[in-house]
């Protein structure tokens, strides 16, 4: 059922150029940006609050419209939302009417299965994030980090080729994220979708990605790409890592002088 190659979820992102109107006139939320999501590759987006970073995410979400450019999906346009692409937000997005089961089901909804198939699916996937004897729980029953699980589970069932990720760990415990942090890493292994993760969190950038692009202060660009081949899993805890280095090197980047020398 899961196609496990890496020929599908290519993102090309081709003079992407993003702006909304507001009470002061048009504002440039995303300025000319082109790059590569390669398939079966995770990319962490990371840079300054306002920078664009989930106006970008949302645009390959097919939810914003660019102004210039284009956005394509292996080869053909990005026009609007798609079940190809699967989206995880920080606050779950769960129906509190729903148990867990229900709640993936409604995701897949969309396919035209029969209820046995729609029942089986929905189990699999609480199961592949260990919540199989919880999917009769509503969302008020379950943790924070039980709650994200429904959410990846949801997601995951339909099998999309791309999966976009906004901040979707910022509400939890450090130990919460750990663990989530693995859980998402085994689930991507297996399904091998295209991933872009939204953060603002250096180090989880850094023990997540296979790539980490930096983004300027608003009018947000990509200013700095960095091509993470350490093995899984990682550490930043040991001296002379030289993850430690690429850590203080994006740091540096987000600091505000270096933000605003960058823009000059």
């Amino acid at each position: 059922m899961t196609d496990t190659t890496q020929s599908r979820g290519r993102v090309e992102i081709d003079d992407v150029v993003i702006r909304f109107k507001g009470k002061q006139g048009t504002v440039t939320a995303l300025e000319r940006t082109s790059h590569v999501l390669e398939p079966g590759t995770f990319t962490s987006l990371i840079g300054p609050s306002g920078c664009g970073k989930s106006t970008l995410m949302n645009a390959i979400a097919g939810f914003v419209t660019p102004a210039e450019g284009a956005l394509r999906l292996d080869g053909k346009p990005i026009t609007g939302p798609s079940p190809e692409v699967g989206v995880i937000f920080q606050q779950y997005a769960l129906f509190p009417w729903f148990t867990a089961l229900n709640n993936v089901r409604f995701g897949l909804k969309q396919f035209g299965l029969s209820k046995r198939e729609e029942i089986d699916r929905a189990r699999a996937a609480l199961d592949e994030v260990g919540l199989a004897a919880h999917a009769d729980k509503y969302p008020q029953q379950l943790s924070g980090g039980m709650k994200q699980r429904v959410a990846i589970a949801r997601t995951f069932a339909v099998e999309p080729k791309v999966l976009l990720m906004d901040e979707p760990f910022g509400a939890l415990d450090a130990q919460t994220r750990l663990v989530m942090h693995d859980l998402l890493l085994g689930i991507w292994r297996k399904h091998k979708a295209t991933v872009l993760f939204v953060t603002h969190d250096v180090d989880e950038a850094l023990l997540l990605s296979d790539h980490v692009q930096v983004m300027s202060q608003a009018p947000g660009r990509l200013i700095r790409h960095y091509h993470l081949t350490q093995e899984r899993p990682r550490a930043l805890s040991r001296s002379g890592n030289e993850l430690l280095e690429i850590r203080d090197e994006i740091l540096g980047l987000l600091h505000p002088k270096t933000m605003l020398a960058d823009t000059l």
